[in-house]
This record gives C-alpha cells, sequence and structure tokens, in this order.
C-alpha cells in the first residue's frame, strides 16, 4: 500500500529549482517531454523505521461515518476503515475438515496493558463459534487470561508450571474445559514466575514449552499463548513454541514505541531459534476513532507494517471489563454487540492468514 490509496491524496510533481523573487527570462530548452519526465518513485518496502516518532504524520482523514466494523450487516460497501484502507467483505468461515495439527499463535507485546488478554480470551472464543477447537494457554503468572474465563488461579492444585517443571505431570492432568464450547484452557498462577528463574538451568530451555506441547498439537485445530508482558525467557519459549504471532497494540503511542524492540526480539528468534515464526498481524486496541492521537498511531503502524496490520480495529468499549468480572468472553456475555462482532471480524482475517487454522 502507498499514500496514493488514501482517499483525497496525489502525488504532485514539484520543481527541483530555487524560486527567485525576480521573473526569470524565457527558457533557453525547449519543453520537458513526457520521455524526460522522471520515473516514478519505487513502491515503499515494509522495512519498520528505528524511530517512530520521525515518520511522517498521517494521511488518511476519516469521519464518523468511516468507522464502521469489518463486516456489517450491509458489508464493506468500499468504505475506508480505521486503518486508512478500503474495508475487505470477509468470507465467512467453513467448519474444519479434519482436527489438527494446531496453529500456535503467541499473543505477545513486552508492554502491559495493551489487550493481550482480553484479545486472547475472545478470539479463541470467537474461533471456536467456527466449530474449531482451541486451547488457550495462560503463560503469564498473573493469571488474568484464566480469571477472565472464571478460573480462579489460587484455587489450582497444578497449573502449566507444573507441566513445564514436572516431567510426570501430563497436559491432560492440567487442561480444564471452559463454559465455551470447543474451548479448553491451561491456567496459570503466581508459581509461573518460578520458572523463568528455574528454566535458566535447563538444557535447551527455550523449547520447554514446545516440548509439552508436542502431543497435543494433534489435538486442537488453534492453540493461543497469552504470554507475560515482558520479553524475558517466558515470553521467548511461547515464541519458540509457536508458528504466528499476533500483536495486540494499544493505539497509544508510548506502545508504539516499545514495538520497534518487540520486532528485533521476533528477528532474534527467527535467526537462532524457530525460522517459522511470522507475525501473522498487528492489532490496533482501544480505538478511539474521536481522537486525532488514536487516528496518529494506527496511521503509523500502517505506514510501517502495511498489510501485516489487520484491518480489524477492536474500539474502547465497557463491556471488556464486564466480561472480567463475570468469567466469560465478550461473544457469549454480550453476542449482538460490536466488540463481538469486531472479535468475530478478527477471527476471520486470522484464519485467513492461517490456513492451517
Amino acid at each position: 500500500m502507498n499514500e496514493s490509496t488514501f482517499p483525497g491524496t496525489q502525488h504532485l510533481s514539484s520543481s527541483t529549482e530555487p524560486m527567485s523573487s525576480t521573473p526569470d527570462p524565457a527558457p533557453a530548452t525547449p519543453p520537458v517531454t513526457p520521455a524526460q519526465v522522471p520515473a516514478p518513485v519505487p513502491a515503499r518496502t515494509v522495512t519498520p523505521p528505528s524511530n517512530y516518532a520521525e515518520m511522517p504524520r498521517p494521511t488518511a482523514k476519516l469521519t464518523a461515518e468511516d468507522m464502521h466494523p469489518v463486516n456489517d450487516a450491509n458489508g464493506a460497501r468500499g468504505k475506508i476503515g480505521p486503518t486508512g484502507r478500503p474495508l475487505p467483505d470477509l468470507p465467512d468461515v467453513l467448519p474444519p475438515t479434519r482436527r489438527g495439527p494446531a496453529q500456535v499463535i503467541a499473543m505477545c507485546n513486552q508492554k502491559g496493558g495493551v489487550g493481550k488478554t482480553t484479545t486472547t480470551i475472545n478470539l479463541g472464543a470467537a474461533i471456536a463459534e467456527t466449530g474449531r477447537k482451541v486451547l488457550l494457554i495462560d503463560f503469564d503468572p498473573q493469571g488474568s487470561a484464566s480469571i477472565g474465563l472464571g478460573v480462579q488461579p489460587h484455587d489450582l492444585e497444578i497449573s502449566v508450571y507444573n507441566l513445564l517443571m514436572q516431567r510426570d505431570i501430563t497436559p491432560d492432568e492440567v487442561i480444564q474445559a471452559t463454559k465455551v464450547p470447543n474451548l479448553d484452557l491451561l491456567p496459570a498462577n503466581i508459581d509461573l514466575s518460578a520458572a523463568e528463574v528455574q528454566l535458566v538451568q535447563e538444557v535447551a530451555r527455550e523449547y520447554t514449552l514446545s516440548r509439552v506441547l508436542e502431543p497435543i498439537i494433534p489435538l486442537y485445530d488453534v492453540i493461543l499463548i497469552d504470554c507475560a508482558p515482558s520479553l524475558g525467557l517466558l515470553t521467548v519459549n511461547a515464541l519458540t513454541a509457536s508458528n504466528g504471532i499476533v500483536v495486540p497494540l494499544e493505539c497509544e503511542f508510548f506502545a508504539l514505541r516499545g514495538l520497534a524492540m518487540l520486532t528485533d526480539t521476533i528477528g532474534k528468534v527467527q535467526d537462532r531459534l524457530n525460522p517459522k515464526l511470522e507475525i501473522v498481524g498487528i492489532l490496533g486496541t482501544m480505538f478511539d476513532g474521536r481522537t486525532t492521537h488514536a487516528r496518529e498511531v494506527l496511521d503509523r503502524v500502517v505506514q510501517a507494517f502495511d498489510e501485516r496490520v489487520f484491518h480489524t480495529v477492536i474500539r474502547r468499549t465497557v463491556k471488556f471489563p464486564e466480561t472480567t468480572v463475570v468469567g466469560e468472553p465478550i461473544t457469549t456475555y454480550a453476542p449482538s454487540s460490536s466488540a463481538a462482532t469486531q472479535y468475530r471480524d478478527l477471527a476471520k482475517e486470522v484464519l485467513a492468514r492461517c490456513p492451517a487454522g
């Protein structure tokens, strides 16, 4: 995508000669012919800049009329979405014809409070609605994903920590079914924080999670890992065990700055541990289209990462805190809400980008 895709913008040619206060005499050379017109500027690459603060100002001018879900009742209708690109008409997701092997996707961002856990829970529930068997792994010692699905971490006798550190524990002993059909949970609690220290002494410590997931890969269609807000050993384990990454990104400047550090870590994992790892997409979260700042941040991400940015954008709503209290996803708590629609749209995009899922 380049700037010409934005409505109302065109590339205008300009002279490179300096302006003078006195009129110039008639040109001594003949007028420029079409053959002498400079070649068009090559398409912009998708290399993220090192300093997002120096990126160009946004070119998309959005109005409230443009802020529609990716798939509303009347279709995309060729409108420009919050990302400044035409909204696609996403096809309906067909039920799976077979079970597994699972597409393993890590929900990763070292900055906290960007919507990782909310996205993991609701994306998993939305994918489960399509008939796919989904496993949600809570890989954060805070146990937020477990709480969001109605499991109290302090009541757990065994958790993902025991699965990682004890050879005699099998996944079947730890995995719990949730109230959502086709959605299972591998819960966590504060014990997982000890694994960060204990794994340092292990041989091939980066592959510990990959090892314990190997026997259950054929049993699921999609496995989502809710990573801790850090780039420590637990997160590296999650990236090593995954073949895809979804990056939830709050539409706020501090979250934008941390994206460069995250992409650097992803590159190191790709080079040294897991060459199959790919970025599935970057997801704008907590978006408020009424503020110029949110639109600027989202537009800068699109300029840097282009089609890696999902068309779906998750907007702010009071419904998400309510779902945490009741311990269920938005798709069952408020199934007809715009927030539920956004996560169903996101599920369509994720499955479209991950055919194995």
